[in-house]
């Protein structure tokens, strides 16, 4: 396919996210996958601009057109065209050309004369309707209305930095199995590979930051499991944990086993990890991760709100729920969420959340250790969700405050619970982690 192919797929993604559908199915749907490997980069990198910038390019087309159609195949290709010129580097003739050529066969001739129309216009406007887009939050931000008010209630003192951190590209963060190599070793071995950025950050022994990223397929010891894609924020649940050789551990909602392989690869000696999802396909992919690190777990498919179908009833020492969640913190990879979720569905993840740790208490021994762990920014499904918890078991469960260095050096000091890692600080994705321990002499 030309370069034409490249905006084709990536504005039918962008039409199938705005109506709903996944950002995955939407791009393999689209024909992503017939593209060249040069071309799916691009098909991608245009398919994601358009969605992180939807909301300020649709008061743009405001300006533009009589009769804006949101979630059309138009709007959508006029969304990839204003995100090549607005921010890339892609020669504003080139980009007017190839979204007027995929008109003209999308669409029709009259629809590839208004694409070049509009797209030109902007062009010799940009300066006014780039200032008209500032005057409104929605546009000026790029997120929708109701997540800029979550935002702003929960974070007064940070909210435009999370909106400005979900608009931001996000550097590839690698975890380094120390088993198999020295995070240093590993540095060193990608610096010597070829000219790239690699930071090794304080506070995060096995991390390390490639900005900007690359293809896995190019790291070097991907493929024999001697690193994985892991982001700064997800790495800082496992230390909190504390599993240690001889335990039994529960990662509970494990796919696609992210945490599971961070858990065996830092404490090599526990007695048992089961590695807990109800989604078959997910625990899939979790095998072939696994499979790739050279590392076991006793994968198991089963619910966590309905442990008497899979539990053997002997009790955890260590038990990880991370959970299902909005996914505020990881907008800046998945630019799709700003378009998926909807205000209603906070409250049904908060509910969801308080079940599992309601469902999972009980398997875990007095005096054990249950870590809970979302990659959100809402007081709701963070805070909120421990507060509930404890305010209901008050006599059962309290709250752990370990003094971790790594955690120190990347959250928000809480008054009232957990660790919070907020959007783009250290450049790492948000994160919550709270740990809490059931009472010794309770029944489990």
């Amino acid at each position: 396919m030309s370069g034409a192919g490249s905006r084709r797929v990536s504005a039918l993604a962008v039409c199938a996210v705005l109506q709903g559908r996944s950002y995955a199915r939407a791009l393999d749907d689209a024909g992503h996958a017939r593209l060249s490997r040069e071309r799916q980069a691009l098909a991608s990198e245009l398919a994601q601009g358009a969605l992180r910038w939807q909301h300020r390019h649709s008061e743009i087309l405001r300006h533009l057109m009589d009769r804006p159609r949101p979630a059309s195949q138009l709007n959508a290709l006029l969304s990839v065209g204003l995100f090549q010129l607005s921010r890339t580097r892609i020669p504003a003739h080139a980009a007017v050309h190839a979204c007027v050529a995929v008109a003209k066969e999308l669409l029709s001739p009259a629809v590839a004369r208004l694409v070049n129309a509009v797209l030109r216009r902007y062009l010799r406007e940009r300066s006014r309707l780039e200032a008209a887009a500032d005057r409104r939050l929605e546009s000026r931000f790029s997120h929708p209305g109701w997540m800029i008010q979550r935002f702003q209630a929960g974070w007064p003192g940070h909210w435009e930095s999370i909106l400005r951190a979900g608009n931001r590209k996000p550097p590839l963060w690698l975890r380094v199995n120390r088993a198999r190599l020295d995070p240093h070793a590993y540095r060193l071995r990608l610096l010597n590979a070829a000219a790239w950025s690699c930071g090794r950050p304080q506070g995060l022994p096995d991390g390390l930051r490639i900005d900007p990223p690359m293809p896995v397929s190019r790291l070097p010891g991907f493929s024999e499991g001697v690193v994985s894609v892991q982001d700064a924020g997800a790495q800082l649940a496992v230390p909190l944990l504390g599993a240690r050789p001889g335990m039994r551990v529960l990662d509970a909602c494990a796919a696609p086993g992210g945490k599971t392989a961070q858990l065996l690869e830092t404490c090599p000696g526990m007695m048992e990890l089961v590695a807990l999802d109800s989604d078959a396909g997910r625990l899939d992919r979790l095998k072939e991760n696994l499979d790739r690190l050279g590392l076991g777990a006793n994968v198991c498919l089963g619910d966590a709100l309905r442990p008497r179908e899979w539990w053997d009833g002997q009790p955890f020492d260590r038990i990880l729920v991370d959970a299902p969640c909005s996914a505020t913190g990881v907008i800046r990879r998945h630019p799709d969420i700003k378009h998926l979720r909807r205000s209603a569905d906070i409250p049904r993840f908060a509910r969801l959340q308080s079940r599992l740790l309601i469902s999972l208490w009980p398997l875990l021994k007095p005096g054990g250790r249950l870590l809970y762990s979302v990659c959100s920014v809402l007081p709701d499904e963070t805070v909120g969700v421990i507060e509930g918890f404890l305010r209901e078991n008050v006599a059962l469960a309290r709250e752990v405050r370990r003094s971790d260095r790594s955690s120190e050096a990347w959250t928000l000091p809480l008054s009232s619970h957990g660790y919070q890692v907020l959007p783009g600080s250290r450049c790492a994705d948000g994160h919550f982690n709270a740990l809490l321990e059931k009472t010794a002499g309770t029944k489990a």
